[in-house]
């Protein structure tokens, strides 16, 4: 079984090399041959070479693919040109840091391959879900606002408990007829994919995972405001038509 992981970086020197390592380690631990696909969103430090780096030292069965973008265009631009490259019969991404263990992703892929859903997400949420290092208040109330927003101006359903978790897990093919529609460059890419799926008929359910807050995040919510903002009304807009 062949998968692909999407990886998008923004200034992620210190992490990526790790990031890339803990993939790695995931595909030969269980016998999986696998595609890591490092996407660098424009970024002006060593992150595209700390990445390269790795790529003599990964198992037989790994192939690494660094992308580099000139410009910086935001988590959903990154994710879009790595989906766009991937091979796998099953596709996922995670967000830079290991928040989530890779080994989580056996859940989802339980229930890609048994025929439960078509998209797997993980949801900090769930009852199961295990909080190692939680984020803070401030970060907790923007997270609940955001969601009750997307319930009741976007029409998500609110059986999907944590919509922005960066850690889902695809069909191949879906995940690459999805993201090629996708029109988002910027944070609110999750809505407007899952929008997008859900008009397809694709079945989408969430797993528990253990996850840990990353303090070093490239969200501010406080600064992304207006344009998350401006980029839900983007994908109403769009997916009137």
């Amino acid at each position: 079984m062949r998968i692909s992981i999407v990886i998008p970086v923004y200034k992620e020197e210190a992490k990526v090399s790790g990031d890339i390592k803990a993939a790695a380690r995931f595909f030969s631990t269980n016998g999986f041959e696998g595609q890591i696909v490092v996407v660098d969103d424009g970024s002006s430090d060593g992150t595209c070479e700390a990445a390269e780096a790795q790529r003599e030292a990964l198992p037989a069965g790994t192939v690494l693919c660094v992308i580099g973008n000139e410009q910086h265009r935001g988590k959903g631009h990154a994710i879009r040109t790595g989906v766009s490259r991937t091979t796998g019969e099953y596709v996922m991404f995670a967000d830079s840091g290991c928040c989530v263990p890779y080994e989580n992703m056996l859940r989802g892929l339980d229930m890609l391959k048994s025929g439960d859903c078509d998209i797997a997400h993980g949801s900090r949420k769930l009852e199961q879900t295990r909080i190692i290092r939680d984020q803070g208040l401030y970060r907790h109330v923007c997270s609940k606002l955001f969601h009750w927003f997307v319930i009741l101006f976007m029409r998500v359903p609110a059986k999907l408990t944590d919509t922005q978790c960066g850690f889902k897990v695809y069909k191949g093919d879906v995940a690459r007829e999805l993201y090629g529609e996708c029109i988002t460059d910027g944070f609110a890419f999750d809505v407007e994919i899952i929008l997008r799926a859900l008009r397809e008929g694709y079945r989408i359910k969430e797993f528990a995972i253990e996850w840990s807050c990353d303090r070093d995040s490239r969200l501010s919510p406080g600064r992304s405001v207006w344009r998350i903002l401006g980029e839900l009304l983007a994908i109403r807009r769009a997916l009137r038509g």
